[in-house]
């Protein structure tokens, strides 16, 4: 599994996951994501454009992140997952918790709106 960074200019961390999120896979970037997503008060977007697939150890990344996130006053999004992808996250309502966007622009926009209102 593969990680890359980049801030877009509204002050947004984009994350681009490339790979499986198995066990193997979410081991490689596991403590990298965590310290990108969940140590400092930040805006994340997760783009899940490049994951081809999706297990609950690497869904587990993704909320225990985002919560760590939430309690220092930031937040994460996640982007333009493929269709398996997204329906396993619905299937495990971490859509309900973690918002899902279609790509970089709007999780930004909404990552801003959301920071506004904390």
């Amino acid at each position: 599994m593969e990680l890359r960074t980049h801030d877009t200019p509204e002050g947004v961390k984009v994350i681009n996951l490339v790979g499986r999120m198995d066990i193997a896979g979410t081991q490689e970037i596991d403590l990298r994501f965590t310290s990108l997503a969940a140590t400092q008060k930040a805006l994340i977007a997760v783009d899940l454009s490049e994951v081809s697939f999706l297990a609950s150890i690497g869904m587990r990344t993704l909320v225990s992140s985002a919560r760590a996130l939430m309690n220092r006053g930031g937040a994460m999004a996640l982007v333009n997952p493929k269709a398996l992808v997204q329906q396993a996250l619905v299937a495990a309502g971490i859509d309900s918790l973690i918002p899902i966007y279609p790509d970089v622009d709007q999780a930004s926009r909404g990552l801003q709106a959301a920071a506004q209102k904390s």
